[in-house]
């Protein structure tokens, strides 16, 4: 008597009215389902809807600029050599990772990059900040023989980059292809692509005003010390030496008042 007494009571609904529309969901599988539906939809509206009026989800950083024309070259070749497989572009907001390497990645500074180099593996250390953190000499020693340099160093040795000459007959159409997809490459800048590439690269050129005038911040030298020559590795380096340079992170430091 007593256990039928208590599955009557337990199958009976609340006397609280908030509690009894609760067990009509509960005791309704069908109408729980609908619910959960409802509830999902809404949760996806509120994400996706935004996303219809917004110009972009990525907030503008000052300073940020398309790649020069002998970075992007730089980069070419970063991709193609497989740096990304052992160093990441991403500085997590975490504080050893701040410490280490500097101010957390913003979405802006891979505004530009088809594909970004985020990564994940980390055989070597982030990037993301290493602009004007080391030398010339010191990148050009360091590819040479990373071990000469950095003792106990895993990184393979790149000398051939020295020797190479840079390949940039086609670097007005790698612009055109980076505009296509976003990248606000004017037709100025396409059309003397060749010409800043040869500016950054060649020390006095008379070209190099006007390339600065179209990338702030560019730096223009021999970046590899291969006289009389553009190779991979003024390229490369180049690209290395830009990388973290173009946002002044004192501005956002100063805002959060870090020191």
């Amino acid at each position: 008597m007593a256990t039928s007494r208590s599955s009557a009571t337990s199958s009976a609904p609340p006397s609280h009215s908030l509690w009894q529309k609760h067990w009509i969901l509960e005791r309704n599988s069908i109408l729980l389902l609908l619910g959960i539906l409802i509830v999902i939809a809404i949760g996806g509206l509120v994400e996706v809807v935004p996303l219809f009026y917004l110009k972009s989800t990525i907030e503008s950083a000052d300073g940020m600029r398309p790649y020069t024309p002998l970075e992007l070259a730089g980069r070419n070749i970063y991709v193609s050599e497989g740096c990304y497989l052992c160093h990441s572009q991403m500085i997590r907001a975490l504080r050893d990772e701040v410490e280490r390497y500097g101010h957390y990645s913003l979405a802006a500074e891979s505004e530009y990059d088809h594909p970004f180099q985020w990564g994940s593996k980390r055989n070597g250390p982030d990037l993301a900040r290493v602009g004007g953190k080391y030398s010339d000499d010191w990148h050009r020693d360091h590819l040479k023989d990373p071990r000469a340099v950095v003792a106990g160093s895993i990184m393979p040795s790149y000398p051939w980059l020295f020797t190479t000459d840079l390949d940039y007959s086609h670097i007005a159409q790698d612009l055109k292809v980076q505009a296509e997809l976003g990248v606000p490459y004017s037709d100025e800048m396409i059309a003397n692509a060749i010409a800043d590439l040869r500016a950054q690269a060649t020390p006095d050129s008379p070209d190099a005003d006007a390339m600065a005038k179209r990338y702030p911040k560019a730096q223009a030298r021999d970046f590899a010390g291969v006289q009389g020559r553009i190779t991979e590795a003024d390229a490369l380096i180049a690209y290395l030496q830009m990388l973290g340079t173009l946002v002044d992170f004192k501005l956002y430091n100063d805002k959060a008042n870090i020191r």
